[in-house]
């Protein structure tokens, strides 16, 4: 049974396109959106925006249902890896912090979402992308 994970997929009208912002993992500087564990007794849309905070410095309003899913193999500190459910909430931006938690650890960078989708490794998650590329809906 796959671990549960929270993401953010920020994202912003820029001169009047839809952008997404991607962050860098800290081990593997592969590109990916924010995620983390859920929290006892915090609601997974609002964890998820922390995890927007702390990895990219955004702060927005963010979706209360995801809008999709994706699976990926995690490596933990151990060194063994375990499939990881990752369920996606949409964050309107609001604000682009120049300070944040993990600043000195990760590179953030504006794309729009078919670039984004072909960076990002996860199939799901590339189709998440694509469909917001798309003008498509998704949910």
């Amino acid at each position: 049974m796959p671990r549960a994970q929270l993401a953010a997929l920020r994202f912003a009208l820029k001169e009047g396109r839809s952008q997404v912002l991607l962050v860098t993992s800290r081990e593997t500087r592969r590109w990916v959106i924010p995620k983390g564990w859920p929290k006892k007794k915090v609601e997974p849309h609002v964890q998820a925006a922390r995890e927007a905070y702390e990895e990219a410095g955004i702060v927005g309003s963010v979706d209360t249902r995801p809008v999709g899913s994706y699976r990926y193999e995690k490596r933990l500190k151990s060194g063994k890896t375990t499939t990881c459910k990752v369920d996606v909430y949409l964050l309107e931006v609001e604000q682009e912090l120049d300070e944040w938690p993990e600043k000195g650890e990760r590179e953030r960078r504006w794309m729009s979402p078919a670039e984004a989708a072909d960076l990002v490794t996860e199939d799901s998650l590339t189709d998440i992308l694509l469909r917001l590329a798309n003008g498509l809906p998704l949910s």
